[in-house]
């Protein structure tokens, strides 16, 4: 398991001054790659062999958001490797121990130069240790579209939202597919897929559905096929 320790800043708060949904998210995804980095296997090191891990789908559970200035700890670990996918777990602690939330991941492993999955390589998966598998519900399928979507007004994709990769940050999606969450939606869960990388200027038509137990929201590209797909509760 591999873990830091932190406080909640000002810039990870809403107006509430408690830590956001994309506040989680990323430091979620910052210990996977400080994780990665501290055990040599990191973005340089795969750069140099024409390959990366891209996420493919994720779900986080809050329990409860923590406050600015809270004393946190984030952890992570993987629990599983296929032979070209990864399976990680984080959670997040607050000063007494208690999880404040928690979360599952998987991961494809990718030639860059071919832009298509490629075999793990064996001093990649074994730079990390195995831990158990988290106690959570896991998810099996694909984020199923409800019939009925309302189509919202297209946008592009501008540069603050472009990561290392020069593809739209995993974070940028939920960013997105959250501003058409009714004003006092409070998530408490979050599932998120993603099925293809949008860039610069790619034009993004948004799909939205919202009914009793949350909201659904679709992000496809101009043909209708999804760059992302959000699930809300």
């Amino acid at each position: 398991m591999y873990g830091y320790e932190t406080r909640v800043r000002m810039t990870e708060a809403d107006q509430y001054q408690q830590m956001t949904l994309t506040g989680v998210l990323n430091q979620f995804q910052d210990c996977s790659i400080f994780h990665s980095e501290d055990r040599g296997v990191g973005m340089s090191f795969l750069e140099s062999r024409k390959r990366m891990w891209v996420l493919s789908s994720w779900k986080i559970v809050i329990n409860r958001y923590p406050k600015m200035a809270e004393r946190i700890r984030v952890e992570t670990w993987p629990y599983a490797f296929g032979k070209m996918t990864g399976s990680r777990n984080f959670r997040m602690l607050d000063g007494q121990g208690e999880v404040l939330a928690y979360a599952d991941s998987f991961w494809v492993y990718m030639n860059t130069e071919r832009a298509r999955p490629c075999r793990l390589d064996e001093d990649v998966s074994g730079a990390y240790e195995i831990n158990p598998k988290l106690d959570m519900e896991y998810e099996d399928g694909h984020i199923m579209l409800p019939e009925g979507m309302r189509e919202e007004e297209p946008f592009s994709v501008i540069r603050h939202q472009l990561d290392v990769n020069h593809h739209v940050n995993n974070g940028q999606y939920v960013l997105m597919a959250a501003e058409y969450l009714p004003e006092d939606f409070q998530i408490s869960q979050m599932r998120a897929e993603y099925r293809k990388s949008a860039k610069l200027d790619d034009r993004i038509c948004p799909k939205v559905a919202v009914d009793g137990r949350g909201a659904t929201v679709a992000l496809d590209d101009p043909e209708g096929k999804p760059y992302a797909v959000i699930e809300f509760r």
